[in-house]
Protein backbone atom coordinates (compact mmCIF):
# COMPACT_ATOMS: atom_id res chain seq x y z
CA UNK A 1 0.00 0.00 0.00
CA UNK A 2 1.34 3.25 -0.50
CA UNK A 3 1.44 6.26 1.12
CA UNK A 4 -1.34 8.49 -0.65
CA UNK A 5 -3.86 5.14 -0.08
CA UNK A 6 -4.24 6.06 3.28
CA UNK A 7 -6.25 8.87 4.12
CA UNK A 8 -5.69 10.10 7.96
CA UNK A 9 -8.61 12.92 9.42
CA UNK A 10 -6.11 15.12 10.59
CA UNK A 11 -3.13 15.70 7.68
CA UNK A 12 -4.34 16.55 4.17
CA UNK A 13 -2.68 17.62 0.73
CA UNK A 14 -1.06 21.06 0.92
CA UNK A 15 -2.74 23.44 -0.48
CA UNK A 16 -1.61 26.58 -2.81
CA UNK A 17 -1.07 29.07 0.37
CA UNK A 18 0.64 32.00 -0.84
CA UNK A 19 4.28 31.95 0.06
CA UNK A 20 6.12 35.15 0.65
CA UNK A 21 9.73 34.55 -0.61
CA UNK A 22 10.97 36.01 -4.01
CA UNK A 23 12.26 33.60 -6.93
CA UNK A 24 15.72 32.69 -7.07
CA UNK A 25 17.62 35.73 -8.85
CA UNK A 26 19.85 33.69 -11.40
CA UNK A 27 22.53 35.91 -11.55
CA UNK A 28 23.45 34.60 -7.91
CA UNK A 29 24.98 31.52 -8.66
CA UNK A 30 29.07 32.37 -8.80
CA UNK A 31 31.12 31.79 -6.33
CA UNK A 32 30.73 33.54 -3.19
CA UNK A 33 32.80 35.28 -0.60
CA UNK A 34 33.26 34.69 2.72
CA UNK A 35 30.34 35.08 5.13
CA UNK A 36 30.67 37.12 9.22
CA UNK A 37 29.01 34.88 11.52
CA UNK A 38 25.34 35.91 10.74
CA UNK A 39 24.10 35.55 14.84
CA UNK A 40 22.32 39.63 15.03
CA UNK A 41 23.02 41.50 18.34
CA UNK A 42 20.54 41.33 20.76
CA UNK A 43 19.35 42.64 24.31
CA UNK A 44 16.86 40.50 26.92
CA UNK A 45 13.97 41.54 28.11
CA UNK A 46 12.03 41.09 30.90
CA UNK A 47 11.29 37.51 32.46
CA UNK A 48 9.38 35.54 34.65
CA UNK A 49 10.68 33.69 37.28
CA UNK A 50 9.89 30.49 35.29
CA UNK A 51 10.81 31.58 31.74
CA UNK A 52 13.49 33.87 29.52
CA UNK A 53 12.15 36.07 27.50
CA UNK A 54 12.94 36.75 23.58
CA UNK A 55 15.33 39.34 22.45
CA UNK A 56 15.43 42.30 20.26
CA UNK A 57 14.60 41.54 16.36
CA UNK A 58 17.64 41.12 14.16
CA UNK A 59 18.44 39.25 10.79
CA UNK A 60 17.43 35.73 10.64
CA UNK A 61 19.15 33.36 8.71
CA UNK A 62 18.49 32.51 4.32
CA UNK A 63 15.33 33.15 3.27
CA UNK A 64 12.96 30.52 2.15
CA UNK A 65 13.12 30.13 -1.65
CA UNK A 66 10.19 28.08 -3.62
CA UNK A 67 11.61 24.34 -4.32
CA UNK A 68 10.90 22.22 -7.57
CA UNK A 69 8.52 19.50 -6.34
CA UNK A 70 8.73 15.73 -7.53
CA UNK A 71 6.09 12.87 -8.21
CA UNK A 72 6.78 10.22 -6.95
CA UNK A 73 4.43 7.39 -7.42
CA UNK A 74 4.85 5.56 -3.79
CA UNK A 75 7.04 6.22 -1.25
CA UNK A 76 10.03 3.35 -0.53
CA UNK A 77 10.41 4.02 2.96
CA UNK A 78 8.13 2.77 5.60
CA UNK A 79 4.82 2.04 4.87
CA UNK A 80 2.75 5.42 5.91
CA UNK A 81 0.55 5.44 9.46
CA UNK A 82 -2.62 5.98 9.50
CA UNK A 83 -1.94 9.44 9.97
CA UNK A 84 -0.07 10.34 6.92
CA UNK A 85 -1.29 10.94 3.50
CA UNK A 86 1.32 11.64 0.83
CA UNK A 87 1.06 14.92 -1.78
CA UNK A 88 3.41 15.97 -4.56
CA UNK A 89 2.66 19.21 -5.70
CA UNK A 90 3.02 21.19 -8.78
CA UNK A 91 6.18 22.57 -10.34
CA UNK A 92 6.49 26.26 -8.95
CA UNK A 93 6.08 29.04 -10.70
CA UNK A 94 8.51 31.23 -10.41
CA UNK A 95 7.26 33.73 -12.08
CA UNK A 96 5.52 35.41 -9.29
CA UNK A 97 6.22 36.31 -5.59
CA UNK A 98 2.71 34.87 -4.51
CA UNK A 99 3.61 31.56 -5.65
CA UNK A 100 2.82 28.80 -2.96
CA UNK A 101 5.65 27.53 -1.17
CA UNK A 102 6.97 24.24 -2.84
CA UNK A 103 9.05 21.75 -2.02
CA UNK A 104 11.22 18.54 -3.87
CA UNK A 105 10.09 16.65 -0.67
CA UNK A 106 5.89 15.08 -0.37
CA UNK A 107 4.93 17.93 2.37
CA UNK A 108 1.17 16.94 4.45
CA UNK A 109 -1.13 19.48 6.12
CA UNK A 110 -2.29 18.21 9.54
CA UNK A 111 -4.82 19.82 11.39
CA UNK A 112 -6.52 17.63 13.42
CA UNK A 113 -4.35 17.04 16.47
CA UNK A 114 -6.04 17.13 19.83
CA UNK A 115 -5.17 20.98 20.74
CA UNK A 116 -7.02 20.91 24.41
CA UNK A 117 -4.42 18.06 25.22
CA UNK A 118 -1.63 20.20 23.67
CA UNK A 119 -2.56 23.02 25.64
CA UNK A 120 -2.91 21.33 28.70
CA UNK A 121 0.31 19.96 28.72
CA UNK A 122 1.72 23.57 27.89
CA UNK A 123 0.05 24.72 30.74
CA UNK A 124 1.08 22.00 32.44
CA UNK A 125 5.42 21.81 32.13
CA UNK A 126 7.96 19.97 33.66
CA UNK A 127 8.41 21.93 36.86
CA UNK A 128 8.81 21.10 40.97
CA UNK A 129 9.81 17.83 42.26
CA UNK A 130 9.30 16.31 38.78
CA UNK A 131 11.74 18.47 37.18
CA UNK A 132 14.12 17.68 39.96
CA UNK A 133 13.90 14.18 39.13
CA UNK A 134 14.00 14.28 35.84
CA UNK A 135 17.61 16.33 36.57
CA UNK A 136 18.82 13.81 39.27
CA UNK A 137 18.27 10.76 36.98
CA UNK A 138 19.90 12.50 33.63
CA UNK A 139 22.86 13.64 36.25
CA UNK A 140 23.29 10.11 37.32
CA UNK A 141 23.36 8.78 33.80
CA UNK A 142 25.31 11.57 32.51
CA UNK A 143 28.54 11.55 35.49
CA UNK A 144 28.29 7.22 34.82
CA UNK A 145 30.66 7.64 31.79
CA UNK A 146 28.49 4.97 30.09
CA UNK A 147 26.35 5.37 27.08
CA UNK A 148 23.52 8.32 27.32
CA UNK A 149 20.55 6.52 25.94
CA UNK A 150 20.38 7.66 23.09
CA UNK A 151 18.81 6.41 19.85
CA UNK A 152 21.56 5.06 16.82
CA UNK A 153 24.34 5.44 20.03
CA UNK A 154 24.65 1.64 19.48
CA UNK A 155 26.34 2.85 16.02
CA UNK A 156 29.49 4.88 17.57
CA UNK A 157 32.63 3.92 16.80
CA UNK A 158 33.63 5.08 20.36
CA UNK A 159 32.39 6.96 23.12
CA UNK A 160 34.39 10.02 21.72
CA UNK A 161 32.08 9.52 18.20
CA UNK A 162 30.62 12.60 17.53
CA UNK A 163 29.67 11.89 13.49
CA UNK A 164 27.99 8.33 13.82
CA UNK A 165 27.74 6.48 11.11
CA UNK A 166 24.25 4.47 11.29
CA UNK A 167 24.83 0.88 10.01
CA UNK A 168 22.93 -1.27 7.56
CA UNK A 169 21.81 -3.43 9.91
CA UNK A 170 19.65 -1.18 11.74
CA UNK A 171 15.89 -2.26 12.46
CA UNK A 172 14.22 -0.26 9.85
CA UNK A 173 11.31 1.30 11.61
CA UNK A 174 9.83 5.19 12.03
CA UNK A 175 11.99 7.82 11.97
CA UNK A 176 11.07 11.44 12.96
CA UNK A 177 12.93 14.71 12.81
CA UNK A 178 11.69 17.69 14.87
CA UNK A 179 13.77 20.97 13.89
CA UNK A 180 14.93 24.01 15.64
CA UNK A 181 12.28 24.78 18.80
CA UNK A 182 14.03 27.57 20.85
CA UNK A 183 11.39 26.99 23.82
CA UNK A 184 8.71 26.41 21.74
CA UNK A 185 6.73 23.95 24.41
CA UNK A 186 3.57 24.24 22.22
CA UNK A 187 5.29 23.61 19.20
CA UNK A 188 7.12 20.12 20.67
CA UNK A 189 3.97 19.35 22.52
CA UNK A 190 2.27 19.58 19.30
CA UNK A 191 4.89 17.19 17.12
CA UNK A 192 4.59 14.96 20.09
CA UNK A 193 1.36 14.49 19.75
CA UNK A 194 1.38 14.14 16.32
CA UNK A 195 4.15 11.25 16.01
CA UNK A 196 2.79 9.51 18.76
CA UNK A 197 -0.75 9.41 16.72
CA UNK A 198 0.79 8.25 13.12
CA UNK A 199 1.76 4.87 14.84
CA UNK A 200 5.35 3.55 14.34
CA UNK A 201 5.17 1.42 17.59
CA UNK A 202 8.29 0.67 20.17
CA UNK A 203 10.38 1.05 16.61
CA UNK A 204 10.09 4.70 16.15
CA UNK A 205 12.71 7.20 16.81
CA UNK A 206 12.66 10.72 17.03
CA UNK A 207 16.14 12.75 16.42
CA UNK A 208 16.00 16.61 17.55
CA UNK A 209 17.87 18.32 15.03
CA UNK A 210 19.37 21.10 18.36
CA UNK A 211 19.21 24.45 19.35
CA UNK A 212 16.30 23.68 21.88
CA UNK A 213 16.98 27.26 24.06
CA UNK A 214 17.37 31.07 23.25
CA UNK A 215 14.66 33.03 21.93
CA UNK A 216 11.71 31.55 23.99
CA UNK A 217 9.67 31.64 27.14
CA UNK A 218 9.94 27.69 27.79
CA UNK A 219 13.61 27.38 27.11
CA UNK A 220 13.81 25.06 30.65
CA UNK A 221 10.82 23.22 30.80
CA UNK A 222 11.73 21.94 26.79
CA UNK A 223 14.96 20.95 27.62
CA UNK A 224 12.80 19.06 30.87
CA UNK A 225 10.69 17.47 28.71
CA UNK A 226 13.32 15.73 25.91
CA UNK A 227 15.45 14.87 28.74
CA UNK A 228 12.32 13.19 30.38
CA UNK A 229 11.70 11.44 26.89
CA UNK A 230 15.32 10.54 26.58
CA UNK A 231 14.75 8.86 30.29
CA UNK A 232 11.34 7.56 29.68
CA UNK A 233 12.56 5.54 25.89
CA UNK A 234 15.99 4.30 26.04
CA UNK A 235 17.24 4.15 22.72
CA UNK A 236 14.27 5.88 21.08
CA UNK A 237 15.60 9.82 20.92
CA UNK A 238 18.48 11.27 20.53
CA UNK A 239 19.41 15.04 20.12
CA UNK A 240 22.05 16.88 17.55
CA UNK A 241 23.73 19.88 19.40
CA UNK A 242 22.84 23.06 17.62
CA UNK A 243 24.89 25.96 17.76
CA UNK A 244 22.83 27.44 20.34
CA UNK A 245 23.29 24.04 22.54
CA UNK A 246 27.08 23.75 22.18
CA UNK A 247 27.19 27.99 22.57
CA UNK A 248 26.06 27.50 26.43
CA UNK A 249 29.56 26.73 29.03
CA UNK A 250 30.00 26.97 32.79
CA UNK A 251 32.99 28.96 34.32
CA UNK A 252 34.31 31.05 37.07
CA UNK A 253 30.55 30.47 38.78
CA UNK A 254 28.65 31.87 35.80
CA UNK A 255 26.48 30.74 32.46
CA UNK A 256 28.46 31.99 29.93
CA UNK A 257 27.15 31.96 25.74
CA UNK A 258 29.14 32.09 22.71
CA UNK A 259 25.97 33.02 20.63
CA UNK A 260 23.86 35.70 20.25
CA UNK A 261 20.98 36.14 21.27
CA UNK A 262 21.43 33.76 24.27
CA UNK A 263 18.41 34.93 26.71
CA UNK A 264 18.68 31.47 27.99
CA UNK A 265 21.99 31.94 29.95
CA UNK A 266 20.84 35.33 31.17
CA UNK A 267 17.46 33.04 32.72
CA UNK A 268 19.96 30.67 34.41
CA UNK A 269 22.25 33.23 35.84
CA UNK A 270 19.60 35.46 37.15
CA UNK A 271 17.96 31.86 39.14
CA UNK A 272 21.02 30.70 40.24
CA UNK A 273 21.55 34.13 41.76
CA UNK A 274 18.13 34.23 43.24
CA UNK A 275 18.67 30.96 44.22
CA UNK A 276 15.90 28.90 42.28
CA UNK A 277 16.04 25.21 43.28
CA UNK A 278 17.39 23.50 40.19
CA UNK A 279 18.17 26.18 37.55
CA UNK A 280 21.83 25.56 37.92
CA UNK A 281 21.65 21.94 37.93
CA UNK A 282 19.82 22.08 34.96
CA UNK A 283 22.35 24.27 33.33
CA UNK A 284 25.08 22.52 33.95
CA UNK A 285 23.95 19.21 32.95
CA UNK A 286 22.71 20.88 29.43
CA UNK A 287 26.51 21.79 29.38
CA UNK A 288 27.70 18.01 30.17
CA UNK A 289 25.12 16.52 27.90
CA UNK A 290 25.78 18.16 24.62
CA UNK A 291 28.98 17.90 25.19
CA UNK A 292 28.94 14.00 24.62
CA UNK A 293 26.08 14.22 21.92
CA UNK A 294 26.24 13.63 17.94
CA UNK A 295 26.90 16.16 15.58
CA UNK A 296 26.09 14.51 13.04
CA UNK A 297 23.69 11.21 11.73
CA UNK A 298 24.75 9.66 8.27
CA UNK A 299 21.89 6.96 7.49
CA UNK A 300 22.82 4.18 4.98
CA UNK A 301 20.70 5.67 2.38
CA UNK A 302 22.48 8.47 1.61
CA UNK A 303 20.64 10.92 4.22
CA UNK A 304 22.87 12.96 6.26
CA UNK A 305 21.56 14.74 9.53
CA UNK A 306 22.93 17.76 10.99
CA UNK A 307 21.60 20.78 12.33
CA UNK A 308 24.31 23.29 10.29
CA UNK A 309 26.06 22.06 7.33
CA UNK A 310 28.70 19.98 5.95
CA UNK A 311 32.56 19.79 6.58
CA UNK A 312 33.82 23.10 4.09
CA UNK A 313 35.87 22.03 1.18
CA UNK A 314 39.12 23.47 3.21
CA UNK A 315 39.39 20.33 5.02
CA UNK A 316 38.28 17.45 2.53
CA UNK A 317 41.74 16.96 1.67
CA UNK A 318 42.77 16.28 4.76
CA UNK A 319 39.60 14.49 5.85
CA UNK A 320 40.38 12.32 2.79
CA UNK A 321 43.78 11.39 4.22
CA UNK A 322 43.31 11.10 7.76
CA UNK A 323 39.54 9.95 8.17
CA UNK A 324 38.97 12.11 11.32
CA UNK A 325 35.07 12.97 11.83
CA UNK A 326 35.45 13.92 14.96
CA UNK A 327 38.46 16.68 14.20
CA UNK A 328 37.16 19.49 15.74
CA UNK A 329 36.80 21.64 12.70
CA UNK A 330 34.43 18.76 11.22
CA UNK A 331 32.14 18.75 14.24
CA UNK A 332 32.02 22.65 13.97
CA UNK A 333 31.09 22.59 10.64
CA UNK A 334 28.48 20.03 11.21
CA UNK A 335 27.11 22.61 13.91
CA UNK A 336 27.67 25.85 12.74
CA UNK A 337 27.84 26.29 8.79
CA UNK A 338 24.82 27.84 6.36
CA UNK A 339 23.45 26.69 3.33
CA UNK A 340 23.41 29.39 1.08
CA UNK A 341 20.03 28.84 -1.03
CA UNK A 342 21.77 30.05 -4.54
CA UNK A 343 25.68 30.06 -4.73
CA UNK A 344 27.87 27.25 -6.51
CA UNK A 345 30.40 28.20 -4.18
CA UNK A 346 31.23 29.72 -0.93
CA UNK A 347 35.14 30.26 -0.02
CA UNK A 348 35.74 28.80 3.17
CA UNK A 349 36.14 31.49 6.60
CA UNK A 350 38.07 30.15 9.67
CA UNK A 351 37.75 33.61 11.36
CA UNK A 352 34.21 32.61 12.03
CA UNK A 353 32.27 30.02 12.36
CA UNK A 354 28.97 31.04 10.43
CA UNK A 355 30.87 30.37 7.40
CA UNK A 356 28.19 29.15 4.31
CA UNK A 357 28.41 26.76 1.74
CA UNK A 358 27.06 26.32 -1.75
CA UNK A 359 25.74 23.70 -3.58
CA UNK A 360 29.07 22.92 -5.50
CA UNK A 361 30.95 22.61 -1.94
CA UNK A 362 28.06 19.69 -0.81
CA UNK A 363 28.39 17.83 -4.10
CA UNK A 364 31.89 17.94 -3.37
CA UNK A 365 31.44 16.61 0.39
CA UNK A 366 29.02 14.17 -1.10
CA UNK A 367 31.49 12.32 -3.58
CA UNK A 368 33.78 12.48 -0.56
CA UNK A 369 32.02 10.89 1.81
CA UNK A 370 30.64 8.26 -0.22
CA UNK A 371 33.99 7.50 -1.05
CA UNK A 372 34.90 7.37 1.97
CA UNK A 373 32.58 4.63 2.75
CA UNK A 374 30.07 7.46 4.03
CA UNK A 375 27.66 7.34 1.41
CA UNK A 376 25.32 10.97 0.97
CA UNK A 377 23.40 12.22 -1.47
CA UNK A 378 20.80 14.64 0.56
CA UNK A 379 21.00 16.33 3.92
CA UNK A 380 17.99 17.45 6.00
CA UNK A 381 19.23 20.20 8.29
CA UNK A 382 17.62 22.99 10.72
CA UNK A 383 19.75 26.23 11.75
CA UNK A 384 18.60 29.07 9.38
CA UNK A 385 15.13 30.08 10.37
CA UNK A 386 12.99 30.29 7.53
CA UNK A 387 9.36 31.95 6.93
CA UNK A 388 7.36 28.58 5.94
CA UNK A 389 9.42 26.47 8.39
CA UNK A 390 10.41 24.16 5.55
CA UNK A 391 12.47 25.14 2.67
CA UNK A 392 14.78 23.11 0.15
CA UNK A 393 16.05 24.75 -2.65
CA UNK A 394 16.22 24.59 -6.30
CA UNK A 395 19.37 25.05 -7.60
CA UNK A 396 20.38 22.48 -5.26
CA UNK A 397 18.17 19.69 -7.12
CA UNK A 398 21.11 17.37 -7.63
CA UNK A 399 22.17 16.95 -3.77
CA UNK A 400 19.14 18.47 -1.95
CA UNK A 401 19.24 19.87 0.93
CA UNK A 402 16.05 19.91 3.27
CA UNK A 403 15.76 22.77 6.02
CA UNK A 404 12.95 22.53 8.80
CA UNK A 405 12.24 24.57 11.82
CA UNK A 406 9.70 23.30 14.56
CA UNK A 407 8.71 26.71 15.75
CA UNK A 408 5.34 27.98 15.87
CA UNK A 409 5.28 31.78 16.21
CA UNK A 410 7.71 34.70 14.98
CA UNK A 411 10.63 34.93 16.66
CA UNK A 412 12.44 38.14 17.92
CA UNK A 413 14.72 38.43 15.83
CA UNK A 414 12.64 37.41 12.68
CA UNK A 415 11.72 40.71 10.95
CA UNK A 416 9.01 39.55 8.16
CA UNK A 417 5.86 37.52 7.56
CA UNK A 418 2.94 36.86 10.08
CA UNK A 419 3.39 36.23 13.92
CA UNK A 420 1.66 32.76 13.35
CA UNK A 421 4.18 30.47 12.07
CA UNK A 422 3.28 26.68 11.05
CA UNK A 423 5.94 24.44 12.55
CA UNK A 424 7.02 21.17 10.67
CA UNK A 425 8.38 17.98 11.45
CA UNK A 426 9.90 15.22 8.97
CA UNK A 427 9.45 11.82 8.45
CA UNK A 428 12.65 9.58 7.12
CA UNK A 429 11.79 8.11 3.94
CA UNK A 430 14.27 5.29 2.47
CA UNK A 431 16.39 6.77 -0.73
CA UNK A 432 14.16 10.28 -0.61
CA UNK A 433 13.98 13.97 1.36
CA UNK A 434 12.11 13.27 4.41
CA UNK A 435 8.77 13.81 4.25
CA UNK A 436 6.92 16.93 5.30
CA UNK A 437 4.44 17.39 7.94
CA UNK A 438 3.40 20.70 8.51
CA UNK A 439 1.32 21.25 11.97
CA UNK A 440 -1.54 23.86 11.53
CA UNK A 441 -1.97 24.93 15.06
CA UNK A 442 -4.72 27.10 15.57
CA UNK A 443 -3.93 31.02 15.58
CA UNK A 444 -5.64 31.55 18.47
CA UNK A 445 -3.71 28.90 20.39
CA UNK A 446 -0.72 29.96 19.39
CA UNK A 447 -1.44 33.72 20.69
CA UNK A 448 -2.94 32.45 24.01
CA UNK A 449 0.40 31.26 24.93
CA UNK A 450 2.57 33.12 22.97
CA UNK A 451 0.99 36.44 22.96
CA UNK A 452 2.09 38.80 19.96
CA UNK A 453 4.95 41.43 21.74
CA UNK A 454 3.60 45.56 21.55
CA UNK A 455 5.83 47.71 19.58
CA UNK A 456 6.66 48.60 16.43
CA UNK A 457 7.87 45.33 15.12
CA UNK A 458 4.15 43.37 16.11
CA UNK A 459 2.52 42.29 12.75
CA UNK A 460 5.79 42.71 10.81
Amino acid sequence: MTDSQNQPEDATPATDEAGKSPPPDPSDVDEGVASSDSEPPAEAGPRSPDAPAGAEPGASGAPAEPAASSDPAASSGSPASPEASTTASGAPDLSSADAPPQSSANVLEVHGLNWGAIASAVANPITGDRAEQVIARMEERVAGGGPLGLAFEEYAAGPEDRAIQVGENWPVGEVWFVGDLHGDLLALESALQHIDRSGGGSDARIVFLGDLFDDGVHAAEVVLRIFELILEGPMRVTVIAGNHDEGLTFGDGRFQSSVIPSDFTDWLNAQSDSGHPWAARLGKLIVRFFARAPRALFFPDGLLVAHGGIPHTDLHAELAEKRDWNDPRVLQDFVWLRAHPRARKRIPNRTTRGSEFGREDFAAFCELATRLGRPVSRMLRGHDHVEERFADFPAWSAHPALTINTLSHKLPREVFGPYERVPVVARWVRGELPEVRRLFIPPELIRQVYPEPAGPEAGA
